[in-house]
C-alpha cells in the first residue's frame, strides 16, 4: 500500500473539520466548520485505522474519528416537525440542509460505527438516509433529491447530479440495516432512474420550475469537474463500471487541452470543464479530482492514476492548496482544503504501483528517459520541470515514418510507455531531445494499457 505525507495526517488531525486553513495555519473563520470536511476526514481516518502505516496511532486515530463523527451529530435536524429532519446542516452557521451532504455524512457516520461500534452513528445514517433523503426525494415526482431545505422549511428544489454520489451511502444501509435494505435500494433506483439521463448528458442540475436540465455559464456549457467526479464514483460504487460510468469517464477525460497546452486529463480535471467546445474552462486543476478518481483508475485506467501519482508525490505541498495551476501546480489561492487533502490523503494511503505486462517489461528492459511536460507553444516552446520515464525505445524504419525535410531515419524514435504522453512533450535519451509527434493509445477491453509515441529529434539538441 501507499504511504501518507506527515504534512497531510497532521493537517487532518490538527485542522478538521475546519473547511480551509489559511497561513499560517489559521482554520478560516469566513467558512468554520462543515459536515463535508467531517466526512471526508473520517472517509480517510477510517481507512487509515486499519493500515499498517498507522498501526501505532489507532488509538490518536479512533479519538479522531470519534471527534468528528460526535460533532457531525450536533449539526443533525432532530426536530421531527421539520422537514430537515434527519438532514445536516452544511456549515456551522447555515440554515439549510443539503442532500448531498446527507450523501457524505451518511458513508462517514457508518465507517465511524463500524470502527468504534457506538450505534448513534448507525443510528443517525439509518434517520439521514431513510427519513430525510426518502424526504427530499418524495418533494417531487421526478425520482432525484431535492437540493436543500432551511430550518424554516423553505425548499431549494433544483435535482443535482452530484446526488448519485448518496448511492455510496444508500449501498451501505442496505448492509448495515439489513431490515430496511429494500427501503434504501427504492430509494437508490429511484434516484438512478432519474439522475441518469442528466449524469450521461454531462448536465449538472435539472429545474422543477422550467422542466429542463441545465448547465452554468452564459450559454450553459460548463460544468463543475467535482460535481461530476463525485456523481461518477457514486454511480460506479453502486453498479459498477457500467456504460453510463465509461461514456462519461470516457468523455471527460477526453477533452483537449485547447487553449492550455499545460493541461494534462491524466494529472486531474479542470475545476470549470466546457463541454460543448470540450476543453478546460479555467487554468487550474480541482485536484480534489485526483483523489476523488483512484478507485475508478485503479480498475479502468491506470495509466494516469500512476501519473497522477507521480505528480501528486512530487508537489505535494502545493496539492493541498484548492486550485493548482495547469503550468507550475502554484495554487490559486493560500488556503488549504480540508477535503482536498483527506481525497489526496486516500490517493496516497491506497496506491499501489499497476502491475501490467508492459511495466514487468519495462522493469527488466526498459531505458531510463525523462519526461519534460510541454507547457506552452508560444513564440517559443516552454516545458515543465524533468520528470523520470521509463520506456522501451526502437528506431524508426523507413516503412513507418513519413520523414519531413532536413529529417533523416536516425532522428525519429518510437516510445513504448507506460505513461501517456502527449503531442509536443519534450522526451530525453542519453542527452538527445525529441519532440513527440502522435501518441497511439493501445487498449484491453477498453481500458487503456499503453502508449507507442513517435518522436522526431529537435534541432539544434
Amino acid at each position: 500500500m501507499g504511504n501518507v505525507p506527515q504534512a497531510y495526517y497532521d493537517f487532518i488531525m490538527q485542522f478538521a473539520p475546519y473547511l480551509y486553513v489559511i497561513p499560517p495555519d489559521v482554520p478560516d473563520p469566513a467558512y468554520g466548520k462543515g459536515a463535508m470536511s467531517a466526512a471526508f476526514a473520517i472517509n480517510f481516518l477510517s481507512q487509515a485505522y486499519t493500515s499498517s502505516q498507522y498501526a501505532s496511532k489507532q488509538t490518536e486515530i479512533r479519538s479522531k474519528i470519534v471527534e468528528l463523527a460526535d460533532w457531525t451529530l450536533t449539526q443533525q435536524c432532530l426536530d421531527p416537525e421539520r422537514k430537515a429532519y434527519g438532514g445536516f446542516k452544511s456549515g456551522e452557521t447555515s440554515t439549510y440542509y443539503y442532500s448531498i451532504d446527507a450523501g457524505r455524512c451518511i458513508p462517514a457516520l457508518l465507517e465511524a460505527y463500524q470502527v468504534t461500534g457506538n450505534a448513534a452513528y448507525l443510528d443517525a445514517a439509518k434517520l439521514a438516509g431513510g427519513t430525510f433523503l426518502k424526504a427530499m426525494q418524495d418533494r417531487q415526482s421526478f425520482g432525484g433529491f431535492a437540493r436543500a431545505v432551511s430550518i424554516e422549511d423553505a425548499w431549494l428544489l433544483e435535482l443535482d447530479v452530484e446526488c448519485l454520489y448518496c448511492l455510496i451511502g444508500l449501498q451501505m444501509l442496505m448492509a448495515l440495516d439489513a431490515d430496511n435494505a429494500s427501503l434504501y435500494r427504492g430509494i437508490a433506483d429511484k434516484a438512478v432512474a432519474f439522475l441518469r439521463a442528466g449524469f450521461e448528458g454531462l448536465w449538472l442540475y435539472y429545474e422543477p420550475a422550467d422542466s429542463q436540465w441545465h448547465r452554468v455559464g452564459l450559454s450553459e456549457n460548463h460544468i463543475y469537474d467535482d460535481s461530476f467526479s463525485f456523481a461518477l464514483l457514486g454511480l460506479f460504487t453502486y453498479e459498477g463500471w457500467s456504460d453510463s460510468c465509461k461514456a462519461v469517464y470516457s468523455s471527460l477525460q477526453g477533452i483537449k487541452a485547447a487553449e492550455y497546452p499545460a493541461y494534462n486529463p491524466a494529472v486531474g480535471w479542470p475545476g470549470y470543464i466546457d463541454v460543448k467546445d470540450r476543453c478546460p474552462a479555467c487554468t487550474y486543476y480541482d485536484d480534489i479530482t485526483s483523489g476523488i478518481l483512484w478507485r475508478i483508475r485503479a480498475a479502468h485506467d491506470k495509466p494516469s492514476l500512476a501519473f497522477s501519482m507521480q505528480i501528486v508525490e512530487k508537489y505535494q505541498n502545493e496539492f493541498m492548496n484548492w486550485g493548482p495551476l495547469f503550468t507550475d501546480y502554484s495554487p490559486i489561492t493560500p488556503a488549504k482544503a480540508m477535503a482536498n487533502v483527506s481525497w489526496l490523503a486516500q490517493l496516497f494511503l491506497n496506491y499501489v504501483e499497476p502491475a501490467t505486462d508492459l511495466n514487468r517489461i519495462l522493469a527488466l528492459n526498459g531505458e531510463n528517459l525523462t519526461l519534460f511536460p510541454l507547457l506552452d507553444v508560444g513564440d517559443k516552446t516552454s516545458y515543465a520541470e524533468g520528470l523520470p520515464l521509463k520506456a522501451i525505445v526502437a528506431t524508426g524504419t523507413a516503412g513507418e515514418l513519413v520523414f519531413e525535410v532536413g529529417y533523416a531515419m536516425q532522428d525519429y524514435i518510437t516510445v513504448y510507455s507506460f505513461v501517456p504522453l502527449r503531442v509536443h512533450d519534450k522526451v530525453r535519451r542519453a542527452n538527445v531531445d525529441y519532440e513527440v509527434q502522435t501518441v497511439q493509445p493501445f487498449a484491453v477491453n477498453g481500458d487503456p494499457q499503453y502508449f507507442r509515441s513517435v518522436c522526431r529529434r529537435l534541432l539544434g539538441t
